[in-house]
């Protein structure tokens, strides 16, 4: 079989940030890597499932709602894939996932899409720990630009 195109990436050497993964037609995905690959040190699945649902939320509802396809985990956990229309320009994109991690790690309250009739698995969240992941990412990409979104070699 063909080899999908995540798995071309070099892990070796891929750092924490955001990435243009693949550009399908209008739809582009963006790898927000979050966590070393192969480090030992992964994204908690608690934390990382209040994040998704604090993403998700955030991200659709900003200005660019009708433009997010897809928000969610990679199963390695070491981050997650934003799906976008291309009417958001990559620069667009970095600012909305700064607004979101700023958004997330001030997020009070109750975390949204908790109940059980709206969440498959609606005990397992940590807030505390998306707020850290939010942080950690947001110095990340404090500096972020457009030519640091392409995968090194």
């Amino acid at each position: 079989m063909k080899k999908i195109a995540s798995f071309t990436v070099n892990h070796d050497v891929l750092k924490k940030g955001m990435y243009i993964s693949r550009i399908d037609g209008d739809i582009v995905t963006y790898d927000v890597r979050m966590k070393l690959p192969n480090g030992g040190d992964y994204l908690e699945n608690a934390a990382m499932h209040t994040f998704e649902h604090l993403f998700a939320t955030y991200a659709r509802n900003t200005k660019y709602a009708d433009n997010i396809i897809y928000v969610g985990p990679m199963g390695c956990r070491t981050g997650f894939y934003l799906l976008v229309r291309d009417a958001i320009s990559h620069k667009d994109a970095i600012s909305l996932l700064k607004e979101t991690f700023d958004f997330v790690s001030k997020f009070q309250g109750e975390i949204p899409g908790t109940k059980k009739e709206e969440c498959g698995n609606y005990l397992e969240h940590n807030l505390e720990g998306a707020k850290e992941i939010a942080k950690d990412m947001a110095c990340v990409l404090e500096n972020w630009t457009e030519e640091k979104m392409v995968y090194e070699k």
